[in-house]
This record gives C-alpha cells, sequence and structure tokens, in this order.
C-alpha cells in the first residue's frame, strides 16, 4: 500500500501585515502552515531579508561590509546602495547617533537623515532607534510624523515606552509597530495585549521576540520561536499570530566569534568568515523556528540566506 502522508491542517493563520508602499511594498506573515511546510499548503508570502545600515556608517566594520559602502558619502547614498541588493526585501536603518550616551544627536538631525533614507530608496523601510527607551520613544514619534504614508515599520516599542510609541506610530500616523518582548511567550503575548488595549489593530502590530546569536542561549530562543508559533496556529491565540521579524545582525556581529582579531585567535581562521557564518547560522535557525523577516548586515550572508528560502519555497 502507497504511503500517504496525512497533511496538517491550521484553522488558523498567521497575520499578513503589508509594509511599504508602490510595486516593492512587502507582506510580511500571512502563512496557516509550520515554517517552510509547503508540503502542507502553498506558503504565498516567503520569509523576508532586510539589510541593515547605520547612520554612523561602518569604518569599523569587516572589509565586505565596509568596501560594500565605499564611496557613499551620506547615509542615504548607503540606504540606496543596500536597497539595489538583489535579494534585499526592505533596508532596516539604525538611528544610532541618537544615543544619549554616545553622540546623542538631536532628534531633528536624526529625522532628516530618516526622511533622506526613505526618499532614496522604493523597497519599504524599518526603523530603528537607538536603545535608549526616553529617547527612542521621541524619536518614533517625530519619524513616524516626517514619514506618513511610507507605512514603515518602527522597532520597536516595549514595555517601558509602548504608550506613547504605539499611540504615534501605530494611532496617529497609521504606520506599523514593532513589539519587543525579552524572549518569553508570555511576554511577548503580555504587551500585543498592552498595544492592542490601546486602540492599535493587531494587524498592524509585528513581533520581534528577542534574539542571540547563536550558541548563545540560543536554544531557549528556538523553543519560544517554536512555542508561539504553534500557539498562534494550534491554539488558535490571536495575540500571538502576529509575524516576528528578528534582527539578527545586531548580535551576531557582536559576539566573539565575530569580533575577535584574527592576531588574537589565530586558529579560529578569517575573522570575517566567522561573522558571516554567525550571521547565517542564527538566521537560518530563526527562520526554520518561525520567524517571518530577518535583518541582516553582510551582503554574502544575504545572498546565502536567500538562496536557502528560493530552495525551500
Amino acid at each position: 500500500m502507497p504511503f500517504k502522508k496525512p497533511v496538517q491542517k491550521f484553522n488558523a493563520a498567521i497575520n499578513a501585515v503589508e509594509l511599504g508602499v508602490g510595486e516593492k511594498k512587502i507582506v510580511l506573515g500571512g502563512q496557516n502552515v509550520m515554517p517552510f511546510y509547503t508540503f502542507d499548503n502553498a506558503i504565498e508570502n516567503p520569509p523576508r531579508i532586510g539589510v541593515e545600515i547605520s547612520d554612523l556608517g561602518f569604518e569599523d566594520q569587516v572589509p565586505g561590509i565596509r568596501d560594500f559602502y565605499a564611496g557613499c558619502k551620506t547615509v542615504a547614498d548607503m540606504a540606496k546602495k543596500a536597497a539595489e541588493l538583489e535579494d534585499v526585501d526592505f533596508v532596516c536603518i539604525r538611528l544610532d547617533s541618537a544615543d544619549p550616551n554616545g553622540e546623542n544627536a538631536p532628534v531633528a538631525d536624526c529625522v532628516e537623515t530618516a526622511r533622506a533614507v526613505s526618499e532614496a530608496i522604493d523597497k519599504p523601510l524599518v526603523i530603528i532607534g537607538c536603545d535608549n527607551d526616553e529617547k527612542d520613544a521621541q524619536l518614533f514619534e517625530k519619524v513616524a510624523d516626517a514619514l506618513q504614508g511610507k507605512n514603515a515599520l518602527y522597532l520597536s516599542a516595549k514595555e517601558e515606552n509602548y504608550k506613547s510609541i504605539a499611540a504615534a506610530v501605530g494611532l496617529a500616523y497609521g504606520q506599523k509597530v514593532g513589539a519587543e518582548s525579552s524572549v518569553d511567550l508570555n511576554l511577548a503575548k503580555q504587551l500585543n495585549v498592552l498595544i492592542s488595549q490601546i486602540g492599535v489593530d493587531a494587524k498592524n502590530i509585528v513581533m520581534n521576540i528577542g534574539t542571540a546569536a547563536s550558541g548563545y542561549g540560543f536554544e531557549y530562543v528556538i523553543s519560544t520561536l517554536d512555542r508561539v508559533n504553534s500557539a498562534a496556529l494550534s491554539q488558535n491565540d490571536a495575540m500571538l499570530q502576529m509575524p516576528i521579524i528578528t534582527p539578527v545582525s545586531s548580535e551576531t556581529w557582536a559576539v566573539k566569534e565575530s569580533t575577535a582579531t584574527e592576531e588574537d585567535m589565530p586558529q579560529w581562521g578569517s575573522a570575517e568568515t566567522r561573522g558571516i557564518s554567525m550571521e547565517v547560522t542564527t538566521a537560518v535557525a530563526v527562520l526554520a523556528s518561525g520567524s517571518s523577516a530577518v535583518i541582516l548586515r553582510h551582503p554574502t550572508s544575504i545572498k546565502t540566506v536567500a538562496k536557502l528560502i528560493k530552495e525551500l519555497i
């Protein structure tokens, strides 16, 4: 008797969240099967890849990243170059200069940077702040005002500042809210509930449940992704059906395997190769566990992960 594989069907689906406008707009989520389970049902919206740039530039990065942006005189030039990468679906700008413990750039200057980046590209835009809760709340409100109609995603609203960010980004200016929690299903759900309670449509929320570089408590990241995805589909939990975006690059390029010089660790080989390996390994794992999008930095990492997605979808 021939084997007939049973089809796993769910009466629920991950929310489909649209980013950007025009011909290059994308959709995150929308699937009602486990990650890459195309044998159970077609996945209309494949996982998406974003490229990360910083308004501080990349002079301190490995040659493959630094050289890629050689000749770019402004952040907008970098964004345009990044958007031209064949496998990139969206551009992510980190407004690192706003950090009060760093350059402490004025909010107005960061707004102009974000505006220039938005005008330089025709792909969707994701905006990350400086990881200072108070400054990010001020920053996102002003940037969302300046970029009305761009349908950008803002990462992230946290428990400490979600009221002001979600109200400005999601309600006042009708853009997409990123809800950031700390690798915990219950915390992710609680934050989604809180943001929804102030009036933001659940279908305008994207989750960032947190991540780590592969090997750094990463099994907990994977188990949390699995549990969130399972609850969303198997239990039809509406407060966990938001698509997940994972900023991989900021974690993987900061660990010792990526930062240790070849002089300090000659037995480890090329620092750049190590960093690419960390970025690719982490990205592939979170995608296989339920993330709908990853943010990467190195062109080689982007090309490699894109190839995998195309092979599996």
